[in-house]
């Protein structure tokens, strides 16, 4: 029996990893919740990382989405504020970047001396593009000197694609699940109005646009939105319930 070689520990740290963010997506339903389990699955995949953050860059604006630890935060923050550091030139190159602090001093010296404060001694960031809602960065901070390996970028490479997939099919079910709620939604307030709208044609012998404008006039000296208006008069004709208000019904003749 041979023992397991590093890169075979990777890769089984790597499936765990993809496991437990798929069991996130089908199970959680706060974006900042997913984005949280993303961060401590990547600590938990890459050699050397300690911590981990996600930085998200929206028309031109970058704030952390997610993070494992408040100290990352805070050297996310330092690069924002001066507009310039490791996760930025990621995002906006789309190039891994991987580096000591050390050697960090002379490109980006807030940076370096933020994060030598909080005693962090490596850096890894990764850029992370899902869709028009969440661009941005991944990014791993190591309390040791290592700067990280290659084999490290490639690993983080790798499991940032395909979180970014996992991520993108998420949210296109999730929409496609909404958009079918919004169109059943739609058609039965439409189907309420044109009811409505037939009702009062009949009875006051009137087109559908003076019967529709009625509808609108109920709907704006109430208050009431106008779907909800078709519906309470249907209810009112049909069953000849008045919901407390005797007020009603005059109003649409």
């Amino acid at each position: 029996m041979t023992d397991e070689s590093p890169f075979d520990r990777q890769f089984d740290e790597l499936s765990t990893a993809m496991t437990a963010l798929t069991q996130a997506l089908e199970t959680e339903s706060d974006d900042k919740e997913i984005l949280d389990a993303v961060c401590a699955e990547a600590v938990r995949v890459v050699p050397g990382a300690d911590m981990a953050s996600i930085t998200a860059i929206h028309t031109g604006h970058a704030e952390t989405a997610a993070d494992t630890d408040e100290r990352a935060v805070e050297i996310d923050r330092i690069q924002y504020t001066v507009g310039d550091g490791p996760c930025l030139q990621a995002a906006r190159s789309g190039k891994i970047v991987r580096l000591s602090v050390e050697s960090a001093q002379e490109m980006w010296p807030d940076f370096t001396a933020s994060a030598r404060k909080l005693g962090v001694g490596s850096y890894l960031a990764a850029p992370l593009h899902v869709d028009d809602r969440l661009s941005g960065a991944m990014n791993l901070f190591g309390f040791g000197d290592h700067g990280f390996h290659d084999s490290d970028s490639k690993l983080l490479g790798l499991y940032t694609r395909m979180v970014s997939f996992g991520l993108r099919s998420a949210r296109r079910d999730r929409d496609a699940r909404e958009l079918t709620v919004q169109l059943q939604e739609a058609m039965r307030t439409r189907g309420v109005i044109e009811q409505a709208k037939g009702i009062l044609m009949v009875v006051h012998r009137i087109s559908a646009e003076d019967a529709f404008e009625r509808l609108v006039t109920e709907s704006q000296h109430t208050n009431t939105k106008l779907h909800e208006v078709a519906a309470r008069f249907v209810r009112t004709v049909t069953t000849g319930e008045k919901d407390g208000d005797p007020g009603l019904e005059p109003r649409y003749s």
